[in-house]
Order: C-alpha cells, then structure tokens, then sequence
C-alpha cells in the first residue's frame, strides 16, 4: 500500500511551525510519561512490600504514668495478662517501639568486639517470650524467647544494657555471617557487650520504611519502654476480632490505674500507611501531573490537525474531484499526524533516557527499564492517531463540490 510519505513531507515542511511545535509536546509528554510511570511503579512497588507481620490482625496501645505512685514494671504486667485473656487475642507483648511507625531505635552489630568500622546498622525490639507470636514473623531457625529469660526495663542508669540473647532477622543474619549461619554465634554492640544470636526470622520490616536496611532487625528479651512512665503494648488479635478488641481494650484500660493514661489505641495498619503516606501522594501527583499533560498533547494534535483541515479545504475537494476516496484522505492525515507523532516519540526517547539517568543519579532511584519507554511509545503513538482520528474523518465529508468554490 502506497501511503505518499514524500507529498506529506513536502506538505509539513511548508508549514511546519505548528509541526514542530506539538512534536516537541510529544517528545516532552513523552519524558514525563514514561518516567512518571516508572516512579509511580517503584512507589507502588514499595507500598505493596510483604512487611513479614500480620499487620491487618495487629492494633497497638500506648500506656503512660503520669503520678508518682506509677510502678511502670507491674503496671506492663498486668496489662498484659488482662489482655491475654481476652478471647479474641492471639498474643501480645509489650515492645520499646511501635513498627512501621517511623520512630525506634538502632545500633550497631558486629562480630568482633569494638568493630565499629565494620558495624552492621539494624533496628532492634525489645519484646517479651510472646512478641514473635504477636507479631506474626516466622521462625525459620532456633527459638523464641523463655518467659525467665526476660529483662526488666531498662533504667537511665544502664540505657545501654545488652540483651544476653539476641533474635534477628535473616537479612541482618546474612549481613553478619555472608558465609555461613549465624544460629548460635555471638555478636557485640557498639559498646562490646556480646549477645547470642538464639533464633532467626524469615523477614520482617522495622520503623523507617524509607531506610534501605528496613529488613535489618533483631529482638531483644525486655519489658520496655527503657525510659520515662510508658509503656507500649502490641496486641494480636483472630482474623476479624480486631475492631471489637481495640474498643474492649480501651473501655478496660482507660480505668483500670488511676495513675496513668491511654494514650493511644491505633491498628498497626494505621501506622504504615502514615508512613507510606508520602510515597501514596507521590503516586497521585505523579499520575495527575502525567493524565494532564497527556490531555494537553492530545489536545495539541487534536488542533493541529483540524487546523490543517480547515486550510486544506480546498485542496480536499480537488482530490475527492479527482477520484480520491473518503479512505485516502482519512490515511492522508492520519500518515501526516504519524510522521509528526514519530518526531516527537524519537526526540522523547532520548529526553527519557536523559532524565531517567539524571534521576538514577541524583536520587538513587534504579536505571529506567527500557519496557517502559517501549511502553511509553505505543501510548503516544495511539494517543495520536485517536486525536487525529476525528478532524481526518471530518476531512473525508468535505464534497468535492469544494473544489469549484473560490476560497
């Protein structure tokens, strides 16, 4: 099929201001789309990762003494007796540190004493004999904690305290002991405290969802909170039983110690999604930013190709007067809305692939993957040619009659 791709050239290039025009549109929506996407993707990406917990059955409460009659240790173990109790609750364990939530603590393990330079960063809980059951984690290696085996809290006196026995994550294990298993080795804290690694979880993710060593996480046997009257309490409850077990918990606790408050009583999904809150509203805008200016560009085309109708009015009805079929002239500007899209679709690529690298450099974020910008293509180019679709349909009707008219 013989599509006159030299007379449609000869054609633009007389009047290639608007051309040239939307296909530098073109090739900028192009950019912005397929790297917009692929951002929109690793958010989406991140959101979406397994946290290793069973945050949907999971609600947190904050406890805090605010008298001086508040005794912190048997406060926590009340509490979690009474909540134990419950039927609707499958665990619970009192925790330094809320996860997901973007606070807790860290510190550095080694497997020399005094190894600072080789120190791997982790995030660490204090939990009780109960806290991996009440977390949800899964126990690959060794075992959970003993009830005798837990610390009292901490005091400011001895903040610093390690645990004797430590539980951590199989990442962090990795991270420690690349070349072999780490079930029973001893590690040491920045102050050259050594603990024995006694049990390994298969994944889980710690307080700060945007750190790259967010799996890097051990446990350590304590009633916490380590300072001041508060305590934390994660509660696991059946599929199901979350809602009408926050709401007994709350009702109970609120009076059960006049010397402290409830501070809070939230689901642990809470939490996550405030922290993935800035990378949801990433997304939106991202996807907004990109629907609008895809309109725009197919607004773009929309114009340029009525434009071309309206000046090419009677050279329209010449063809049709000729023999030209309404078929012919709807693919006459369909090829010339094509040849224009393809301007702007190779100039974009290389946009794309600029930006992608600049943005692979400047905020760490992974190399544009080419199915993306393969992607990217096919949508500009239909993009274009459904604009283009009704002013060449609105072409094909003009009567050949034109023809004879003084214009």
């Amino acid at each position: 099929m013989n599509l006159h791709v030299r007379p449609i050239l000869s054609a633009l290039l007389r009047n290639r201001t608007g051309a040239i025009l939307v296909s530098l549109q073109i090739a900028i929506a192009l950019a912005v789309l397929v790297n917009a996407v692929y951002i929109v993707k690793q958010r989406v990406d991140k959101i979406g990762r397994p946290t290793g917990m069973d945050v949907e059955n999971i609600f947190t409460i904050a406890s805090e003494g605010f008298t001086e009659d508040f005794d912190l240790e048997s406060t926590i173990r009340e509490d979690v007796a009474w909540l134990r109790s419950l039927d609707g609750v499958v665990a619970v364990t009192p925790i330094n540190a809320v996860p997901l939530s973007g606070g807790g603590s860290s510190t550095g393990l080694s497997v020399e004493p005094g190894d600072t330079v080789n120190a791997k960063p982790a995030n660490y809980f204090e939990i009780d004999h109960q806290g991996l059951e009440a977390l949800g984690v899964r126990l690959v290696a060794g075992r959970a904690f003993h009830e005798h085996e837990i610390l009292p809290p901490r005091s400011l006196e001895k903040a610093s305290d390690f645990a004797p026995q430590i539980i951590v994550t199989k990442a962090l294990a990795r991270e420690l002991f690349p070349d072999g298993d780490a079930l029973g080795k001893v590690v040491y804290d920045m102050n050259r405290t050594p603990a024995t690694i006694v049990g390994i979880v298969e994944h889980m993710h710690g307080s700060w969802v945007s750190w790259d060593k967010v799996d890097h996480v051990f446990f350590a046997p304590r009633l916490a909170f380590p300072f001041g009257p508060r305590s934390n309490y994660l509660v696991r409850t059946k599929p199901g039983r979350l809602h009408e077990t926050m709401r007994l918990a709350e009702e109970y606790l609120s009076t059960s110690n006049p010397n402290r408050v409830i501070a809070a009583v939230r689901p642990l999904e809470t939490y996550r999604k405030r922290s993935y809150l800035g990378d949801r509203n990433m997304g939106i805008f991202l996807v907004a930013v990109t629907t609008l200016l895809l309109a725009i560009t197919a607004l773009g085309i929309f114009g340029l190709a009525t434009f071309n109708v309206s000046t090419r009015t009677k050279q329209i009805g010449t063809r049709r007067a000729v023999g030209a079929r309404r078929a012919d002239i709807v693919r006459y500007f369909l090829v010339e809305n094509w040849l224009i899209t393809t301007t702007g679709v190779v100039v974009g690529c290389a946009l794309a692939l600029g930006a992608g690298y600049w943005l692979s450099v400047e905020y760490e974020l992974p190399r544009l993957d080419l199915y993306y910008l393969v992607g990217g293509v096919l949508v500009l180019w239909i993009l274009g040619q459904l604009a283009a679709w009704q002013p060449a349909r609105r072409a094909a009707s003009i009567p050949p009659a034109v023809a004879t008219r003084t214009v």
